[in-house]
């Protein structure tokens, strides 16, 4: 019989010896896949492609998490695991509403871009062509109406 305890008491130990690396990697990683599956769903991509993206940003996630996992493990409970496990789930729980309810997704970018334009429309009227709301379309014509 194989033992598997040395191989992940080996994973952990290189999780912790090379955290600076792991994060400068994963924290950028992370933000920038969970805000494409956004971006994504907001524009109104085919299902596909936001799925592609998705499962990406999630593995992301799960890899911030289970990193944390190893300093919790050990007894290390500082701010920066916070911090770092709250990204990590946050950004978890963003790709799993995309997966699991697009369409209330959707009308909820919809909804945040017209309060935005609204709220931005007396400083930037007739210089951001998303005051007049032609951003919105695609949307309605991809998931129906909201």
């Amino acid at each position: 019989m194989i033992d598997i305890h040395p191989l992940f008491e080996s994973l952990f130990e290189f999780s912790r010896s090379h955290c600076t690396d792991i994060c400068a990697f994963l924290v950028p990683a992370n933000l920038l896949a969970t805000l494409q599956t956004l971006i994504f769903v907001g524009i109104g991509r085919p299902a596909v492609q936001v799925r592609l993206i998705n499962t990406v940003a999630i593995l992301y996630a799960l890899l911030m998490v289970l990193h944390v996992a190893t300093w919790f493990m050990i007894g290390v409970v500082m701010m920066p695991t916070f911090v770092l496990l709250s990204l990590g789930a946050i950004c978890l729980g963003i790709n799993t509403w995309a997966i699991a309810h697009p369409q209330s997704m959707a009308t909820f970018l919809q909804s945040l871009v017209r309060w935005v334009t609204h709220k931005a429309n007396p400083l930037f009227a007739g210089v951001l062509p998303i005051a007049q709301h032609q951003s919105i379309r695609p949307l309605v014509k991809f998931y129906g109406k909201p």
